[in-house]
């Protein structure tokens, strides 16, 4: 019987696919920068110090059951109220929980000391994206899920970083202090890169504070750890640890094409354009709640497919968009997206599925209702 056990162990440990013991990650990753191996190292130290407590405890019940049973004639001893009993175990315990906080206590101020740090990066959470503010650099962008609805509908099959791409990538440089400063514009998010060792709840009206400093050139991958809502998983982080002569040619990047956005507004557009420009933005930003065919999902979602507001005054169709919906799910996009963006996605609705209502709005008379 053991031998056919044995066998039998054997044979379907090679029916197991090889991605399934892939899953077995149990312990956490130690990371790329020097704060992740310091908390990896302060981890697996309470491990085996938990580990050590639960065999010397357990070792001793087990010994006691087995030797000091009824049946072999073992006699409880009788004492109460032992002076020396309760000094060990109020001592013992005193000393390990000593000797657990005094690395502890270490590694947590190290964790806390953000000051000089080299670059300075706000942090907003929003349902459900991310915006990134570069301070003293003039440079703001925001992250959403870049993954195809066509993968998230089983219509496609999944990428290996499925749920976890992104339209815009945090840029640092490896070796400088990058300080981060947390918060959120509506709900309670968290900020979380395991391989940064780095989970900061973003809260509106309060500003948490972490840092990193990256060791290696790469790409680093996290997640929202707040349930803050129906699209909670889809919200990634990704950071792109880069060298000091990459992320000045990214910041130049930046800087150009935040200019060449500016002048976008100024351009003339046809009703085309905007319509074309304005599907991309609305598949990015409405799409998940009021769905690619505008039905939406009501009641928290109206259908935008023959509403009376996408097809009624312009203004308050404006209104709208810029400033949202307060007490409801719709977000204020004035601060989201640009002008021409803004414009585009309200040609879009306006102009598609069964709205035909042929006006255009252009960027010129997004920028005139925002500056009332």
């Amino acid at each position: 019987m053991q031998r056919f056990l044995h066998q039998f162990c054997i044979a379907l440990a090679f029916l197991i696919p090889s991605s399934v013991y892939a899953a077995w990650e149990l312990n956490m990753p130690r990371g790329v920068t020097d704060m992740s191996n310091t908390v990896y190292d302060l981890h697996m130290l309470i491990l085996w110090i938990c580990v050590a407590i639960g065999v010397v405890v357990f070792g001793v019940m087990f010994w006691s059951i087995l030797y000091h049973r009824k049946s072999q004639g073992a006699q409880a001893a009788q004492f109460h109220e032992s002076t020396t009993v309760e000094v060990i175990w109020t001592v013992i315990p005193f000393l390990i929980l000593i000797g657990m906080a005094i690395p502890s206590t270490k590694v947590l101020i190290e964790m806390y000391d953000s000051s000089d740090s080299d670059i300075d990066i706000q942090v907003i959470g929003y349902q459900w994206k991310w915006e990134y503010k570069y301070l003293g650099e003039d440079i703001n962008f925001f992250s959403s899920l870049k993954t195809p609805k066509e993968e998230i509908l089983n219509q496609q099959e999944k990428n290996p970083n499925y749920l976890l791409d992104v339209d815009n990538e945090v840029v640092v440089p490896i070796n400088k202090k990058v300080r981060f400063l947390f918060t959120a514009n509506d709900v309670i998010h968290a900020w979380w890169v395991p391989e940064l060792a780095i989970k900061k709840d973003a809260i509106p009206g309060f500003i948490n504070e972490s840092w990193t400093r990256i060791n290696e050139v790469g790409t680093y991958r996290g997640q929202c750890a707040e349930l803050c809502g129906k699209d909670h998983g889809f919200m990634p982080i990704v950071v792109k640890a880069v060298t000091q002569e990459d992320y000045d040619k990214w910041v130049a990047d930046q800087k150009a094409a935040a200019l060449a956005t500016a002048a976008e507004a100024n351009q003339e557009w046809s009703m085309e354009d905007l319509v074309a420009k304005g599907e991309t933005v609305y598949q990015k930003n409405c799409a998940g709640c009021h769905m690619v065919d505008g039905s939406g999902l009501p009641p928290a979602f109206p259908a935008l497919n023959g509403n009376e507001v996408v097809l009624g005054d312009i203004e308050k169709h404006m209104d709208i968009m810029v400033n949202g919906v307060p007490g409801t799910a719709m977000a204020a996009y004035g601060k989201q997206l640009s002008a021409v963006d803004l414009a585009a996605v309200i040609t879009y609705k306006r102009n598609t599925w069964d709205n035909k209502t042929g006006e255009l709005i252009s960027p010129a008379d997004v920028k005139a209702y925002m500056s009332k």
